[in-house]
Protein backbone atom coordinates (compact mmCIF):
# COMPACT_ATOMS: atom_id res chain seq x y z
CA UNK A 1 0.00 0.00 0.00
CA UNK A 2 1.42 3.59 -1.11
CA UNK A 3 1.88 5.92 1.83
CA UNK A 4 -0.27 9.10 1.71
CA UNK A 5 1.48 12.34 3.06
CA UNK A 6 -0.72 15.38 2.87
CA UNK A 7 0.90 18.46 3.64
CA UNK A 8 -0.49 22.38 4.06
CA UNK A 9 1.35 25.39 2.62
CA UNK A 10 -0.34 28.75 3.04
CA UNK A 11 -3.84 27.23 2.93
CA UNK A 12 -3.71 24.89 0.00
CA UNK A 13 -3.51 20.97 0.90
CA UNK A 14 -1.11 18.77 -1.52
CA UNK A 15 -1.03 15.50 -1.50
CA UNK A 16 2.28 13.32 -2.90
CA UNK A 17 2.17 11.64 -6.32
CA UNK A 18 1.64 8.16 -4.87
CA UNK A 19 -1.31 8.71 -3.04
CA UNK A 20 -3.36 10.42 -5.70
CA UNK A 21 -5.54 8.95 -8.06
CA UNK A 22 -5.38 10.61 -11.31
CA UNK A 23 -2.19 12.08 -12.22
CA UNK A 24 -1.53 14.68 -14.90
CA UNK A 25 0.58 14.26 -17.95
CA UNK A 26 4.17 15.71 -16.36
CA UNK A 27 3.16 13.51 -12.89
CA UNK A 28 2.87 10.53 -14.32
CA UNK A 29 6.04 10.70 -16.67
CA UNK A 30 8.35 11.87 -13.14
CA UNK A 31 6.58 9.06 -11.45
CA UNK A 32 7.01 6.27 -14.28
CA UNK A 33 10.27 8.18 -15.59
CA UNK A 34 8.91 8.58 -19.35
CA UNK A 35 8.82 11.68 -21.14
CA UNK A 36 6.66 13.84 -21.84
CA UNK A 37 6.20 13.58 -25.05
CA UNK A 38 5.99 10.13 -24.98
CA UNK A 39 3.56 9.64 -22.39
CA UNK A 40 1.06 12.56 -24.54
CA UNK A 41 1.33 9.92 -27.15
CA UNK A 42 0.15 7.13 -24.67
CA UNK A 43 -2.79 8.81 -23.23
CA UNK A 44 -4.06 10.21 -26.38
CA UNK A 45 -4.25 6.53 -27.73
CA UNK A 46 -5.57 5.50 -25.17
CA UNK A 47 -7.86 7.46 -23.97
CA UNK A 48 -11.07 5.73 -21.90
CA UNK A 49 -8.82 2.94 -21.37
CA UNK A 50 -6.75 4.66 -18.63
CA UNK A 51 -7.07 8.04 -19.33
CA UNK A 52 -9.63 10.82 -19.24
CA UNK A 53 -10.21 14.26 -21.05
CA UNK A 54 -11.46 16.92 -18.63
CA UNK A 55 -11.91 20.59 -19.86
CA UNK A 56 -8.38 20.84 -21.35
CA UNK A 57 -6.33 18.50 -19.74
CA UNK A 58 -5.86 15.09 -19.80
CA UNK A 59 -5.63 13.31 -16.84
CA UNK A 60 -4.40 9.40 -16.13
CA UNK A 61 -6.15 6.94 -13.78
CA UNK A 62 -2.90 5.80 -12.03
CA UNK A 63 -3.87 1.85 -11.12
CA UNK A 64 -5.05 1.40 -14.53
CA UNK A 65 -1.83 2.65 -16.10
CA UNK A 66 0.00 0.22 -13.50
CA UNK A 67 -1.98 -2.55 -15.18
CA UNK A 68 -1.28 -1.51 -18.90
CA UNK A 69 2.12 -1.56 -17.93
CA UNK A 70 2.22 -4.70 -16.27
CA UNK A 71 0.27 -6.02 -19.58
CA UNK A 72 2.54 -4.78 -22.45
CA UNK A 73 5.48 -6.02 -23.81
CA UNK A 74 7.13 -2.51 -24.79
CA UNK A 75 6.09 0.75 -24.60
Amino acid sequence: MLEMNIATESGKTTLSIGGKYMLTIREEAVYFNIGIKKMRRLVEDNQGRFSVYSCNRYFIIRTKFEKFIEDSSTI
